[in-house]
């Protein structure tokens, strides 16, 4: 792809992106609803305009990473704390019991290899939490109880994921899993978790004694993304989504946070200030990117409407995607509203969904009626989800 190609393209899904988003808002809708929209519009689903490729992926990459730093940074710290182990149940409860379903159901009722099986349990683990935390923040319920849960669970629900996907991938390859290799892995993204937020204290303090020092505050933007980049890069360094190295460097860096041993390097509130200030203009800029590219790896030609077994496939992996998730808010003590806000929120799969099955495929493990219905499930979760949750935040 040409570099002048990628100008002209970037024109049109920020152009369209904020078009469509903001009348689908208009008219009572997810933004976000309207941002994948445009990207199925304009990718190979229908018109074929623009094509996922590597430098799309990139600036989307760091929409989402700039989106989970916003999120971090307006976390409550101590919220989420007293909500650790609804979260923790939520996050289980919603990773597991639709890989133990869809196993189940893709081995005995589909008569699928175990490989494939287990595979298309996994599949349906994912929970994409870009699209839940900017579906919660366009409708302004972060910092609602069940938000904060969710946040929790789907950051927990991530880390799951990887350590399915790596257990998976090793399963399918020799035919065995190493469970060794799989607790070395929960080590690294633990000990990660616990000494990152001080390092990310240090990095701020360091920032703004720099900052005095030079007598300037154009200092601050450039070394804050600096910052988040390098907590997304070590982040996958332990093995762990670059997503939550960010939402980690986010929460550690906000007014709310503070570590009980090391009060001195609380982030101050002009700091606190000038950061948000920092990073607003670039997550509006390149988070619509990330919900474009969602829908632009959507290849919905894919799939034959017309195939009976399609359908039957699709109707019952479906099901299972649904309630395995929906059901994980049935397992906390709140109002009935705010479990079904839960299980929903956890719903969607989006670009997580699709890694799974581009692995799927790639591995051999998929052919093309079982990537199809894949792309299927994934799409109508993607979609369905903030629907629901608008009209559930109505009531």
């Amino acid at each position: 792809m040409d570099l002048h190609s990628i100008f002209l393209y970037l024109a049109i899904i920020l152009f369209l992106a904020r078009i469509i988003g903001d009348t689908f808002g208009r008219f009572g809708l997810p933004p976000v609803l309207g941002e994948i929209l445009v990207g199925v519009i304009l990718g190979q689903s229908a018109l074929g305009l623009i094509q996922p490729s590597e430098v799309l992926k990139l600036l989307a990459e760091i929409g989402v990473i700039l989106l989970l730093f916003h999120i971090g940074l307006g976390a409550d710290i101590n919220q989420l704390k007293r909500v650790g182990l609804s979260a923790f149940l939520v996050a289980f409860v919603g990773a597991f019991t639709p890989m133990l379903l869809g196993t189940l159901v893709s081995y005995y009722l589909l008569k699928l290899p175990l490989a494939t099986s287990l595979f298309f349990g996994g599949t349906l683990t994912a929970t994409s939490i870009g699209i839940t935390v900017r579906v919660l923040d366009d409708l302004g319920k972060m910092r609602e109880n069940f938000a904060q849960i969710v946040l929790g669970a789907a950051v927990l629900d991530d880390i799951f994921g990887v350590i399915v996907l790596v257990g998976l991938y090793e399963f399918s390859k020799e035919g065995v899993v190493h469970f060794d290799a799989l607790i070395m892995l929960i080590l690294y993204i633990t000990t990660f978790f616990i000494f990152s937020p001080i390092l990310a204290q240090i990095m701020a303090r360091l920032i703004s004694l720099l900052s005095r020092k030079l007598k300037t505050e154009d200092f601050i933007p450039p070394t804050v993304i600096a910052t988040i980049f390098l907590f997304a890069f070590l982040a996958h360094e332990v093995g762990s989504p670059e997503i939550l190295g960010a939402f980690t460097a986010g929460l550690a860096l906000s007014r709310r946070f503070a570590i009980p041993f090391a009060l001195f390097l609380k982030t101050d509130e002009k700091m606190a200030h000038k950061i948000e200030h920092t990073i607003m203009p670039l997550v509006w800029v390149l988070t619509p990117i990330f919900f474009v590219y969602v829908g632009l790896q959507l290849n919905l030609r894919a799939i034959d409407f017309t195939s009976e077994r399609f359908w039957i496939l699709s109707f019952l992996i479906l099901i299972v995607a649904i309630v395995g998730k929906v059901i994980s808010g049935f397992f906390i003590r709140v109002p009935l509203r705010e479990k079904l806000l839960i299980g929903f929120s956890m719903l969607p799969r989006g670009e997580v969904g699709l890694i799974f099955a581009e692995f799927g495929r790639q591995t051999g493990l998929y052919d093309d009626l079982l990537y199809a219905v894949v792309i299927f499930v994934v799409a109508i979760t993607t979609l369905m989800a903030p629907v629901v949750l608008k009209i559930l935040a109505r009531l």
